[in-house]
């Protein structure tokens, strides 16, 4: 399993952008309302309490802070993930939030922040699985089925560098939340799920037990805010996030929510 270190050092995709503004050198935005759209599907990054029933995560924590230094009013919306991009796209709302890897054909509906996390992919199993340990092991062990979302950097993974590249592959199984891949898993109708290294923590940690990280890791992300295409909101965003990376908030809030919290507690 990865160790928190590897998940901290990962998450200094902040070195990634300029350390160049501070919350006082940033544009006010006169106390505008701004919607942010999300999944709430994505621990630890944005997910529902269950004991509090409130929208909590990292994503959240800075996108309030976002808000504080551009002087802006956050009203957060849910909408699932296969609708947000083009929801977004078609300026049905200001801000996307969920985890989104930075990717090229992506790039022709919304636009991107700069990244504010990197994470890399990891297999999700169950904790007594031990029919295989990486992913060539899993590729040849030809009952194992994966659980993905269709569209997300994971399905691609799974297809092009586990699988044979077909995308209509009967050994991958589509679920529309991210939450109903992990509870497919964990009830024992599918066998992987590929996840980042965020969410794999907070996952491992909430099982008691009951998931584990098997095998190295597949890919690098990036991820980023999105926003309809033009948006006058990018620019002071990502001033905002090297404000954030500058000022050490982004170490707090890894530090929050990869080391301090715990999952189901």
């Amino acid at each position: 399993m990865f160790s928190r270190r590897a998940v901290l050092a990962g998450l200094a995709a902040a070195a990634l952008m300029p350390a160049v503004a501070f919350a006082s050198d940033l544009p006010d935005l006169g106390g505008k309302t701004v919607v942010v759209v999300t999944e709430n599907a994505y621990p630890p990054l944005q997910f529902v309490d269950p004991k509090t029933g409130k929208q909590i995560g990292w994503e959240y924590d800075a996108m309030d802070e976002i808000a504080k230094r551009l002087n802006f009013k956050v009203e957060y919306q849910n909408a699932s993930w296969d609708a947000m991009i083009q929801a977004v796209s078609d300026n049905q709302y200001n801000i996307g939030m969920t985890g989104i890897t930075i990717k090229e054909d992506r790039k022709e509906k919304v636009d991107f922040s700069d990244p504010y996390m990197r994470s890399q992919q990891f297999m999700l199993v169950r904790g007594d699985e031990t029919r295989f340990t990486d992913a060539k092991s899993f590729g040849e062990f030809k009952d194992g089925l994966i659980a993905a979302q269709p569209g997300t950097s994971p399905f691609y993974t799974a297809v092009y560098e586990i699988l044979d590249g077909n995308e209509q592959n009967p050994r991958i199984k589509l679920f529309e939340t991210f939450g109903a891949t992990v509870q497919a898993l964990q009830a024992g109708d599918v066998d992987l799920v590929l996840t980042d290294s965020v969410a794999a923590k907070g996952y491992t940690d909430a099982s008691g037990g009951k998931l584990k990280v098997v095998g190295g890791p597949l890919g690098t992300e990036d991820f980023g805010f999105i926003f309809p295409k033009g948006s006058d909101l990018v620019a002071p965003v990502n001033a905002a996030i090297a404000s954030l990376k500058a000022d050490g908030t982004l170490d707090t809030l890894n530090k929050k929510w990869f080391l301090d919290y715990k999952m189901g507690q």
